[in-house]
C-alpha cells in the first residue's frame, strides 16, 4: 500500500500551546552556496590530505576524483529529495519516511555525533595554531573562547550565521583559486623550472605503495569529503527552499570536485609525494615554500585558521538542526526542541556542550575516548550515505506515482546510479575491514549503529 506524502511536524515541535514557534527562514542563496563549501573545506584539505598523499602517492588524484565522483551521486540524491521535500532534517526525515523510524533515527544521530566531533576537532586544531602565535594563553584557553564565541554567533538569528559563514568561505575560496593560479605557473616553469612529469612518475611512481597505499589514502578521502550534506539541512531556513537548495547543490558539487581534485593534481606534480614535509607542514605550504612565495607558511597558517573555525560554526549549526529536527520528531529529549527567535537554542546549546566535552576528553584521554570518538565519525558519513542511497530508491519511486510535479531535481540514472554509489559505500566498507584500524573503526561504528537502530526500532513499534 503506498502512503499520500505529507509534510512532516518537525518544524513545529509538539507542544499544548496554541502557538508553536518554528524556525526563522532568513538564509539567502548566496549563503546556501557559502553553507555547503565551508561545511566541507577545512583542515581536511589544507592540512590532513598531506596523510593522504604520504600513504598513496600521486595516485592521491585518483582517489580524490573517485570519491568526488561518489559525492556528486549522493548529492544528487539529496538535491532530489530535499528540493521535493525540504525539511530540517533532510535526509533524517526523509529516511524515516520512506524506510521506517530506525533509519531516520540512526541516520540523524549518526550525523550529530560526526558533526560535533568535527568541532572538537576543529577547535583543537585553532587553538593549537593561535597557541603558536600567542604562548602565554593556553590551547584550551582559545578552544574556550572558539567555543563561546560561535556558540553565542548561533544563537542569534540564522542570517548572521549566514554571514559569518558567507566571509569565512570567501576567504578560504580565494585562497585555494590562488594556490591554485600559482600552482599553475609553477608547473609552467614561470617560477624556476617546469617539474615536468618527473614527481608523478619518479619516487617509486604513480601506485608507490600499491594496493595497500591506496586502501589507507581511501580513508583520508573520504572523510575529507564529509560536511557536504549540511547545504540541505540549511535549505529549510531559507527564503525558497525548494529553488535554493536545487541550485546550491548544482553549484558547490562541481566546485568542491575543481578545489579537491585540482588542488591534489598541483601538489604531487610540483612536490615528491615522499617529501615529509607533505604531512609534517601541509601539501599548501610545502608548494608554496618549493615555489618560493614569500612567508607562504604564516600565510597557509592564516587560510587554515579560517579554514578551521569557518568548518566549525558550519558543524554547530548543522549538528544543532539536526539535533532539533531528531527531538521535535519525538527522537530525543524533548525539551531540545525548545525555540526561540526563530533559533533552536537548545539544541544549539547541547551540540556545543557534547563538543566542547569532546575537546576535554582529548585532552584527558588523548589516545582512547577523543581517538574512538573521531574514529566512529570518520565511518558515520558512509552510514549517513548508505542509508540515503536506500531512501532515495523508495522516495523516487514514491514521488513518480504520487507527485512527479516535486521531481525538479532528478538523479542521473536511477536507479543503476544510486545502485552503483551504494555498491561503491560498501566496497570502502569491506577496504576498510582489510586493515586493522579500519576494523577497528568498523567494530566501533556498529556498536553504536545498532543501539541506535535498536532504539528507533522500539520507538516504532510503540507507536
Amino acid at each position: 500500500m503506498s502512503r499520500t506524502i505529507t509534510r512532516s511536524p518537525e518544524d513545529s515541535p509538539p507542544t499544548t500551546e496554541p502557538a508553536t514557534p518554528v524556525l526563522s527562514h532568513g538564509l539567502k542563496q548566496r549563503h546556501l552556496s557559502m553553507i555547503a563549501l565551508g561545511g566541507v573545506i577545512g583542515a581536511g584539505l589544507f592540512v590532513g590530505s598531506g596523510v593522504g598523499i604520504a600513504a598513496a602517492g600521486p595516485a592521491i588524484v585518483l582517489l580524490f576524483a573517485g570519491t568526488g565522483a561518489l559525492v556528486m551521486l549522493i548529492m544528487r540524491m539529496l538535491g532530489e529529495m530535499s528540493a521535493a521535500r525540504p525539511s530540517t532534517g533532510s535526509f533524517s526525515v526523509h529516511a524515516e519516511e520512506e524506510l521506517g523510524t530506525w533509519a531516520g533515527t540512526t541516520s540523524g544521530w549518526m550525523y550529530w555525533l560526526m558533526l560535533c566531533a568535527g568541532v572538537a576537532a576543529e577547535a583543537t586544531a585553532a587553538g593549537a595554531i593561535m597557541h603558536n602565535w600567542v604562548p602565554f594563553v593556553p590551547a584550551y584557553g582559545w578552544v574556550a573562547v572558539f567555543m563561546v564565541f560561535f556558540c553565542a554567533s548561533n544563537l542569534t538569528a540564522v542570517k548572521n550565521f549566514g554571514e559569518f559563514e558567507f566571509w569565512f568561505s570567501a576567504v578560504k575560496i580565494t585562497a585555494i583559486v590562488a594556490f591554485l593560479v600559482l600552482g599553475l605557473l609553477g608547473i609552467l616553469g614561470v617560477f624556476g623550472s617546469s617539474p615536468g612529469t618527473g614527481n608523478l612518475t619518479g619516487h617509486g611512481g604513480f601506485f608507490p605503495a600499491g594496493a595497500a597505499g591506496l586502501a589507507a589514502g581511501l580513508l583520508t578521502t573520504v572523510s575529507g569529503f564529509a560536511g557536504l550534506e549540511t547545504v540541505t539541512i540549511a535549505a529549510a531556513e531559507s527564503d525558497n527552499p525548494s529553488r535554493n537548495v536545487a541550485r546550491a547543490v548544482r553549484t558547490a558539487v562541481w566546485r568542491i570536485a575543481v578545489f579537491y581534485i585540482g588542488s591534489m593534481a598541483v601538489v604531487v606534480t610540483l612536490v615528491p609525494w615522499n617529501d615529509p614535509r607533505v604531512a609534517a607542514n601541509g601539501p599548501y605550504v610545502t608548494v608554496l615554500d618549493t615555489l618560493g612565495i614569500p612567508a607562504a607558511g604564516t600565510i597557509m597558517q592564516v587560510v587554515v585558521l579560517v579554514a578551521l573555525l569557518s568548518a566549525m560554526n558550519a558543524n554547530i549549526y548543522g549538528s544543532s538542526r539536526m539535533a532539533y529536527s531528531l527531538v521535535s520528531r519525538g527522537q530525543g529529549p524533548r525539551f531540545l526542541a525548545k525555540v526561540s527567535r526563530g533559533v533552536p537554542m537548545a539544541a544549539v546549546l547541547a551540540s556545543c556542550v557534547f563538543g566542547f566535552a569532546a575537546v576535554v576528553a582529548g585532552i584527558i584521554w588523548p589516545t582512547t575516548v577523543f581517538a574512538w570518538l573521531l574514529n566512529i565519525a570518520g565511518c558515520a558519513v558512509l552510514v549517513v550515505w548508505s542509508i540515503v542511497c536506500l531512501t532515495q530508491l523508495r522516495m523516487r519511486r514514491r514521488l513518480e506515482r504520487e507527485a512527479p510535479g516535486l521531481l525538479s531535481v532528478r538523479m542521473w540514472g536511477f536507479p543503476y546510479l544510486t545502485w552503483l554509489a551504494f555498491a561503491a559505500i560498501i566496497g570502502v566498507f569491506a577496504v576498510m575491514a582489510c586493515s586493522g584500524d579500519g576494523l577497528k573503526q568498523l567494530a566501533g561504528t556498529a556498536i553504536v549503529v545498532a543501539a541506535l537502530a535498536a532504539a528507533g526500532h522500539l520507538k516504532q513499534r510503540r507507536s
